[in-house]
């Protein structure tokens, strides 16, 4: 890199504030406002995610240390245009050498209402011309052996105005790098991390995955009780960006993992029916230096009563098969009444956390509940959150 260019990145890049805009999932707002402002960011909910401002560091630990966000965007910059004469004079105007690497692959995402300009293609290709010549002045061939590094950036119209956004992430942030299994269906981790957050999850109390499958809550309970950074094991698309810092990097990630803690006896309890999954579950928690926070056995749901067990009132955490894994709506709703009849009768005490089909059955609870309404794999569920009285 010459150095007038690093001077340039240096002012314009690493030494301002930035527009950034943290994307989730609807219903989520609230929660990352929150997560933000623990981190010392002030932030504005609007529909899909939080607008917040921060200096180049503030949007890496942002995709470091939050929980909720599906990815970070970078806003590039806010333009009016009602014709591609208009579009292509500011674009070619933009330094786009200052945020992407020339040896970076972008992909456009482009949407629009309202707008003069409708053809999604059309703008996507003269974007790329504009940053094309910019960036064709300093090319340069990948590392050999390795492929291009993909940036994904996001265009979005409405009444002719374009917001031009740079993704940060990469891949989406429930992706935290510990996972190599699935499940049936299983929720994504930023969604759990949220549900657990709902229901006042604080890390300390002892909490119950008792239908665990891939055993998503079960691993965001123990990156919270370990205080671990749940972006602490993965790589960002921002690392490919000519601001990107790796020794400034290493530097963030071992501050924030210094909060890390070890626990004396695991305080979370998954379990399935399924030796499968329960094998699967023990053998990530084990690689990922988990088990001091997680232990997994092999028990059904129906036949496990803690009053039995000894173990104290805690979190009890559910997201049981429903719709088409349970074979249709009738015994989806068949097992929704079975379980809650459970909690009900055992876990007097207890904090509940389940994920259930929208339906008028989870306005009709044998306990007092806050019912939140959210979205799962395009399928509207029900949050279900209550404390089950003594």
């Amino acid at each position: 890199m010459n150095a007038s260019l690093e001077k340039r990145i240096k002012r314009h890049v690493i030494g301002r504030e930035h527009r950034l805009f943290a994307v989730t999932a609807p219903g989520v707002e609230p929660l990352c406002r929150a997560e933000l402002a623990a981190l010392g960011l002030a932030g504005e909910p609007t529909d899909g995610g939080v607008e917040f401002s921060g200096r180049l560091e503030d949007l890496f630990r942002a995709n470091l240390m939050l929980r909720t966000p599906t990815r970070i965007l970078m806003r590039l910059l806010s333009f009016r245009a009602d014709s591609f004469a208009a579009m292509e004079k500011t674009a070619c105007a933009f330094p786009w050498e200052l945020f992407i690497a020339p040896v970076t692959v972008p992909e456009w995402r482009v949407t629009t209402h309202h707008c003069r300009l409708h053809h999604t293609g059309a703008i996507a290709e003269r974007l790329a011309a504009a940053a094309g010549e910019r960036l064709g002045a300093l090319s340069a061939a990948p590392p050999p052996g390795r492929p291009a590094p993909q940036q994904l950036i996001f265009v979005r119209g409405i009444d002719d105005r374009f917001t031009v956004s740079l993704d940060s992430s990469g891949e989406s942030l429930y992706r935290r790098g510990l996972k190599t299994h699935g499940g049936p269906a299983p929720i994504r981790e930023t969604l759990a991390a949220a549900a657990l957050m709902r229901a006042g999850y604080s890390g300390e109390e002892l909490l119950l995955d008792p239908m665990c499958g891939a055993g998503t809550f079960a691993l965001e309970a123990a990156l919270m009780a370990k205080r671990r950074p749940p972006g602490a094991a993965r790589e960002f698309a921002f690392m490919n960006w000519p601001a990107f810092r790796p020794r400034r990097w290493e530097f963030l990630k071992q501050r924030a993992g210094a909060h890390t803690r070890s626990l004396e006896t695991p305080i979370i309890r998954a379990s399935d029916h399924d030796p499968r999954a329960c094998e699967r579950l023990e053998s990530c928690v084990r690689t990922h230096g988990l088990a001091d926070a997680v232990s997994v056995s092999c028990r059904d749901f129906f036949e496990l009563d803690p009053r039995g067990m000894g173990w104290p009132p805690g979190l009890i955490a559910l997201n049981p098969p429903y719709g088409r894994r349970l074979g249709g709506r009738g015994r989806s709703l068949g097992q929704l009444a079975d379980i809650l009849g459970v909690l009900a009768e055992r876990y007097r005490g207890w904090k509940v956390l389940l994920l259930a089909p929208h339906t008028p059955r989870t306005r009709r609870l044998p306990f007092a509940a806050e019912v939140h309404r959210l979205m799962h794999g395009g399928i509207e569920i029900d949050l279900i959150c209550s404390r089950i009285p003594e």
